[in-house]
């Protein structure tokens, strides 16, 4: 309403934060279940992006003009709606009184953070975890992009990212207990190699359901790639620690997110949607290689 653009990028600062704070929500499950639990939490949690899929885009169609003549403002302002309900939500959530205990007793054994985050494992989860996520945004924020500059509609392109966002969320429901079955390691591999499919299907050709796929493989990708890194850096430090690991985590997770979203569309305008994908093949192999060192004899103990 005051039209003031520096005003709107405030705004969306504010949400920023707020959702640095949601993220921590798969760690705050992790953190709260039984041992063989914590990677079935943390994807339950994740599971709640199927109903962010279906119901945040109906929201803004049936709130896009509540407030018109300013569109979109009464899609903005049903964030107070739906942020009341979280918090009314969130407000019968309690920590159990002895894991409170446990912690504040274990507070004098806490290591230090660069301890911590140069085990073999943490940086090996850190470095999967970036890849895996820094390559979605990457590919997912050009892909729309090139589906309209290929001469597909704005609807193919949407109905593109429909698809990949049910394909990000949609195995929630099971990744949790594959990496109990498997092993985090295990289905971080598989999540790279989905990844690899999305670049060879996207660099196969221009076609609408190879655009589709790509997109659905890079879901796919993404799921299994960081909820298996998550659940690894999940098990990488002790109850004291948690809130520096976890924090420390996001801070470079997600500072390298939103630079490869951004890098995304000026790769793009550069190089083309082939450069895009070719990209994608170096950052996997790296993330190969960070789990390789894990199988070292002499890290394996050190793990």
């Amino acid at each position: 309403f005051q039209a003031s653009f520096w005003l709107f990028a405030f705004g969306l600062g504010v949400i920023g934060v707020g959702g640095a704070f949601v993220q921590q929500f798969r760690f705050a499950a992790a953190d709260n279940a039984p041992p063989q639990f914590k990677a079935r939490a943390i994807s339950f949690v994740l599971a709640g992006g199927i109903v962010t899929a279906i119901l945040g885009p109906q929201i803004v169609i049936y709130t896009g003009d509540l407030l018109a003549p300013v569109m979109f403002a009464g899609s903005f302002a049903s964030i107070l709606v739906l942020a009341a309900i979280g918090a009314i939500i969130l407000s019968f959530l309690h920590t159990s009184r002895r894991t409170s205990s446990a912690a504040e007793a274990a507070a004098s054994d806490a290591r230090p953070l660069v301890e911590i985050a140069t085990q073999p494992r943490f940086v090996a989860a850190l470095f999967c975890a970036v890849g895996s996520y820094a390559l979605m945004s990457f590919v997912m924020t050009g892909a729309p992009l090139a589906m309209v500059g290929c001469g597909l509609s704005t609807d193919d392109a949407t109905l593109g990212i429909s698809w990949h966002v049910m394909a990000m969320f949609g195995p929630s429901f099971f990744t949790g207990s594959l990496i109990h079955r498997f092993g985090a390691e295990r289905i971080v591999a598989i999540g790279l190699v989905l990844l690899i499919a999305c670049a060879v299907v996207a660099l196969s050709g221009l076609a609408l359901w190879q655009f589709w796929t790509a997109l659905i493989l890079l879901g796919l990708g993404w799921n299994f790639g960081f909820i298996g890194a998550t659940a690894m850096v999940a098990a990488s430090y002790h109850p004291s620690e948690k809130g520096k690991v976890q924090g420390f985590h996001d801070f470079v997770l997600f500072g390298s997110v939103a630079f490869a979203s951004l890098m995304s569309g000026a790769v793009y305008n550069a190089w083309g949607w082939t450069m895009l994908n070719w990209i994608v093949f170096p950052v996997v192999v790296l993330c190969f290689l960070a789990l390789g060192t894990l199988k070292l004899p002499g890290l394996r103990r050190a793990n």
